[in-house]
């Protein structure tokens, strides 16, 4: 038997009760809205526009990120995009996006949080969720990095003269 392929989430969904459940991180994201299956073994389809996000979870009874845990608390380490994100609603969050270009979902974006390992380890956040989000930095640029110094392929000792 094969390695399970669905994860853990929590759904946080604007003026409703969150929801438990389990989705298929390769298909889970379809164009009417979330796949998600329930506790109970239910499947649901829940539009992108009532998702304010989904946190990948260990555990269900770790709750909804706490307010005070949503923001960076110095420069973060992760490479990346260090982004604010705007809700809809008003709430501000913090987090990394990858710096490439290709892992950009159509239907959202997936980041880090500012502590993956405290409660979440990842969040995807539907585009209609946000009323804005913007670029606080760029953790990592390549542009930054220093030169790596050649290395001899063999010692000057065997070189024949």
């Amino acid at each position: 038997m094969g390695p399970s392929t669905t994860k853990k989430v929590l759904v946080s969904r604007f003026d409703r009760e969150t929801l438990a459940g389990f989705v298929n991180p390769q298909t889970y994201l379809a164009p009417e809205g979330l796949e998600l299956l329930s506790t109970t073994g239910s499947v649901a389809m829940l539009p992108y526009a009532e998702v304010k996000f989904v946190c990948f979870v260990r555990d269900f009874q770790q709750g909804e990120p706490r307010k005070e845990m949503r923001l960076f608390t110095s420069r973060p380490k992760h490479e990346g995009l260090w982004i604010r994100a705007r809700f809809r609603d008003g709430d501000v969050m913090e987090g990394v996006l990858l710096n490439n270009l290709l892992h950009l979902e159509n239907m959202g974006f997936t980041i880090v949080p500012p502590d993956p390992g405290y409660q979440y380890q990842r969040l995807f956040v539907p585009r209609a969720a946000l009323s804005e989000m913007n670029v606080l930095g760029v953790i990592g640029s390549p542009l930054r990095r220093k030169p790596k110094t050649p290395v001899k392929e063999q010692l000057e000792m065997f070189d024949k003269g």
